[in-house]
């Protein structure tokens, strides 16, 4: 492989390095100072939301004991829960299909 020489044996190598003032100095930190800021903010509303994601949880748990104790079956309210989220198209086809599935296999 042939060595190639520069157009300008002169030429500088690299970039060279500036010279930060004062003022550069100040704009630098100011945005890091900003951006910690605006990170701490991040993490202290992950941390709240958290925190109310665990208070409900409790006060769900709490429900559904209560539930229970009235003689209420959760595992079919949980079920019935779930299908109130989905279409009604969509619950229908699924059980005409689980219908279909029950008679061929004689469970019907």
């Amino acid at each position: 492989m042939l060595d190639q020489k520069p157009l300008f044996d002169d030429a500088p190598q690299g970039d060279p390095k500036m010279k930060n003032t004062a003022a550069d100095d100040a704009v630098r930190d100011r945005a890091y100072s900003v951006t910690a800021d605006e990170l701490r903010q991040f993490i202290e509303r992950a941390e709240q939301l958290a925190s109310e994601k665990k208070a409900i949880a409790e006060q769900e748990k709490e429900l559904f004991a209560e539930a229970k104790g009235r003689g209420y079956d959760t595992k079919v309210m949980r079920k019935v829960i779930a299908l109130r989220k989905r279409k009604p198209d969509d619950v229908a086809e699924e059980e005409a299909v689980l219908e279909m599935y029950k008679q061929a296999l004689g469970m019907a």
